[in-house]
């Protein structure tokens, strides 16, 4: 009995133990659930830019992790710049109270220094011996320190003639490469950032990065027929001052500059010229840091966090403006913006007097993986943490790229073909193909050429064959009979039209050459090659998304465009003592558009076997085919109606002007109707309401 007992004692101690572990399991599973479901939770969304030049929604590249509100028991006051060092600590530049903090990454203070000595410092840099420069707007001034916080330089406004006499000097930012050379952000100063040499107690070197200024021919016209008084109250065309810099470790400098378009984001070689071209960014940019990948980061002053990869080539928006609530990840006026060691991003932001810390997700690891495999040329190795990125998000455009370069790299030149096609990488799939096309015609081309001596050898055997025995006399035949049908001989019509376009109205006008069967299917006709031309030409010249189609509203649209020229051409003829009957005028119109229905099947062709470098042939014979149609346009306007040349370009005038009022009109009456329909639609919603209650 005791062995029975004992025996379902342990029994019932086993089970209890194992309900234990499996309630620990169940905890530390729910507690893992929890703390991802809080760390994945982010207040904003990730957002990317396709090869289309779409924005597009992807994974969550970085996590609020962390928000520095206080540094020990001191609290900040209006911060505007800091400094995140390699070997953990931040210095942190609290001009409201006019001081250095420096702490840790925890916000644990390590010490503070620079009270009593700055007056509204603005910008700061720490070298890697820890030797801070401030820049000190109201003191006009750049401090130096030492590690010990005590000062040992100042430099002042350069007093020479090249820096400009009437130049104040108040600096809003600062750098300092490895040579000791001082870069200076100066307010109001358009020629650049200031140039500082150590030597000599600072002497001045130049300008550096000035930003263009941006003038149109209009402007330069309108500025040539003004007044003095009229061009002083226009708006000045002088170089916007950039707004933020960052230098990254080969002393390569980058800059921010609002208002400056595709120039906003620069990255400036020693000489100061440009190797940056990013086109998508924020209008306001507030900062930019150096991260660890060959990629760059933009903050704007909304909070939103913009990264680059080091062709200028937009991986991730993220972040945003608080909108009161004061949730983690989301700034109200972000300053500065830093990148450490372990890819966490980190953001001040001024009114709130704190710093935000990001991290990334194992997504971006493995994308910066690839950035940084990538832009080293170690092509093989990169494919890997492509190939994760791709199963996270196989339609990530920049992955499919950079996979596509490395294959391409690799000579798989199929495979190169088939990701530069997701991605709309058309310098790879240019480069692609033509390895692919020069293969094929390698291995082709002796088969291609005995095709075409077989075909001539038949063409002169047929042809001595039918000089003895009439063999193609009943072809002959034939073909005379299809020519010999009326709508055969009316749609050939065009040919002739397209060469002799005098003659051609003569016989729309006169000789009844054409009728509206005719005329209508070579709009038909018009309208399925461009439809075709659009969805399925050459990759390469394609101006849709791969798998989009509006066909309706792409036929619509040419019916609509259509009804608008002839009628509004019609109504001024008429107007204007015009010879032609609207059945002339509109078949003029659509006979003058053979060429498209001509040359349009050659040039879809030529689409899908030329490359990148080719393309002029395909653009060259798009320019000759509308202008060939517009010359056929004029020509016919003038014909049918009996006009001389200036009166012809009256009547142009007047029905694109008819064109638009049209255009003006249909527009009110959308608008009013829209509006009609709001007041009914609310209406029998109160209504509805009325007899529900």
């Amino acid at each position: 009995m005791r062995n029975k007992l004992e025996f379902f004692g342990k029994k019932h101690i086993g089970k209890l133990i194992a309900s234990a572990l499996l309630a620990a399991a169940l905890t530390l599973t729910v507690t893992d659930l929890f703390t991802i479901t809080a760390r994945a939770d982010a207040p904003y969304k990730t957002y990317t830019v396709d090869g289309y030049g779409a924005v597009a929604e992807t994974q969550t590249a970085y996590l609020p992790y962390e928000t520095i509100t206080k540094i020990d028991e001191e609290t900040l006051n209006g911060p505007t710049d800091f400094k995140l060092m390699p070997d953990g600590t931040m210095y942190i530049l609290d001009s409201g109270n006019a001081r250095v903090v420096v702490s840790d990454l925890s916000g644990n203070l390590i010490k503070t220094f620079g009270e009593g000595t700055l007056v509204s410092p603005r910008g700061i840099y720490v070298t890697r011996d820890h030797i801070t420069y401030i820049a000190d707007r109201d003191a006009k001034s750049i401090f130096v320190f030492d590690e010990e916080g005590n000062l040992i330089h100042t430099y002042t406004r350069p007093n020479v003639p090249m820096y400009g006499e009437t130049q104040d000097f108040l600096p809003l930012k600062v750098i300092v490469n490895d040579a000791g050379t001082i870069y200076v952000i100066c307010e109001s100063n358009t020629n650049g950032v200031v140039e500082i040499s150590p030597v000599d107690n600072g002497t001045f070197l130049g300008y550096f990065g000035t930003n263009s200024t941006n003038s149109s021919l209009i402007n330069i016209i309108w500025r040539a027929i003004l007044t003095d008084e009229q061009r002083a109250k226009m708006r000045s065309n002088i170089p916007s001052t950039p707004d933020n810099m960052a230098i990254d470790d080969k002393g390569i400098i980058y800059t921010v500059t609002r208002g400056e378009g595709d120039g906003t984001v620069k990255r400036l070689n020693i000489a100061g010229v440009n190797m940056l071209e990013a086109s998508d960014y924020d209008t306001v940019p507030a900062a930019i840091a150096v991260g660890n990948h060959d990629n760059c980061f933009v903050v704007s002053q909304q909070g939103f966090i913009y990264e680059y990869n080091n062709e200028g080539e937009l991986l991730f928006v993220f972040g945003g403006k608080d909108d009161g609530q004061l949730r983690i990840g989301l700034s109200t006026k972000a300053e500065a913006i830093q990148v450490g060691l372990d890819d966490k991003i980190y953001v001040l932001d001024s009114d709130k007097a704190q710093i935000q810390i990001y991290e990334p997700t194992e997504f971006t690891n493995y994308l910066h993986s690839a950035l940084y495999l990538f832009s080293k040329g170690r092509y093989e190795e990169s494919k890997e943490p492509l190939s994760k990125v791709l199963e996270m998000n196989n339609l990530f455009d920049y992955a499919n790229k950079a996979m596509g370069k490395a294959l391409y790299k690799e000579e798989d030149y199929a495979n190169a073909l088939k990701y530069a096609k997701l991605s709309k990488d058309l310098d790879t799939y240019s480069d692609a193909f033509w390895e692919i096309r020069n293969n094929w015609l390698r291995h082709n081309l002796s088969a291609i050429v005995l095709i075409i001596i077989a075909l001539l050898i038949l063409k002169f055997a047929i042809k001595r064959l039918d000089k003895k025995k009439n063999i193609l006399d009943k072809p002959r035949a034939l073909w005379r009979s299809f020519k010999n049908i009326k709508l055969v001989k009316e749609l050939g019509y065009m040919f002739y039209f397209v060469r002799h376009p005098i003659d051609g109205c003569y016989g729309i006008k006169w000789e009844n050459r054409v009728s509206l069967l005719s005329s209508n299917i070579i709009l038909v006709l018009v309208m399925a090659f461009y439809v075709i031309n659009k969805y399925f030409c050459g990759f390469m010249f394609k101006t849709v998304r791969e798998g989009s189609f509006d066909v309706f509203s792409d036929v619509g649209m040419i019916l609509i465009a259509m009804g608008l020229v002839v009628g509004c051409n019609y109504l001024m003829c008429t107007i204007n003592d015009g010879e032609g009957k609207l059945k002339h005028i509109y078949s003029s119109f659509i006979y003058s558009f053979a060429p498209y229905v001509i040359l349009m099947p050659f040039i879809f062709v030529l689409s899908h076997v030329v490359t990148y470098n080719e393309e002029f042939f395909v653009s060259f014979g798009r320019f000759c085919m509308v202008v060939w149609i517009a010359v056929l346009v004029v020509i016919s306007i003038r014909e049918i109606n009996n006009y001389t040349v200036s009166e012809t370009a009256k009547i142009i005038f007047l029905t694109v002007f008819t064109i638009l009022i049209v255009c003006l009109i249909a527009f009110i009456l959308y608008v009013l109707w829209a509006q009609v329909f709001d007041f009914v639609q609310s209406v029998a919603r109160e209504v509805v309401y009325k007899i529900g209650s």
